[in-house]
């Protein structure tokens, strides 16, 4: 399906914050393998703080992807979803695509994201195990659930 088909279908995609349904974002990102447990106050600041894509159905949110980024060199791609109703019919690969193609992320050095379960949407766009994985050091801080 292509942009047209989508639109006909009552779907869009909004990089506007205003149309982000907070509630209908943390509720998701809350029971997902990823975000379990993210404060609130951590949530709102990150969605501040990115590019977001959000996904509408004639309106509502049904999905998202969220860019971290300087907009000259990297760009690290994570909270993507779509809402279960809505799988399977391509919007997560609209998404990727459309996000890949904003005029304000052309040109980086490098994408990066992790994932325990999507790499097949992913390589479709070019992404692949990350070479030399030994030189990538992190800190990583789970989120405690209450």
């Amino acid at each position: 399906m292509n942009d047209t088909a989508f639109l006909q279908k009552g779907y869009e995609i909004s990089t506007d914050k205003e149309k982000l349904d907070f509630d209908a974002i943390y509720g998701y990102l809350n029971t997902s393998y990823w975000a379990k447990g993210m404060p609130v106050e951590k949530l709102k600041t990150a969605l501040e703080n990115s590019m977001c894509f959000g996904l509408y159905h004639y309106g509502a949110q049904v999905g998202l992807a969220r860019v971290i980024t300087d907009k000259a060199t990297f760009a690290y791609l994570c909270d993507v979803y779509v809402l279960e109703a809505h799988r399977s019919i391509g919007l997560s690969k609209w998404m990727v695509q459309t996000l890949l193609a904003h005029p304000e992320l052309q040109g980086l050095r490098r994408w990066s994201l992790a994932t325990a379960d999507a790499q097949g949407l992913y390589s479709q766009f070019g992404f692949s195990r990350i070479n030399n994985p030994e030189n990538w050091m992190q800190i990583h801080t789970p989120y405690k659930a209450d």
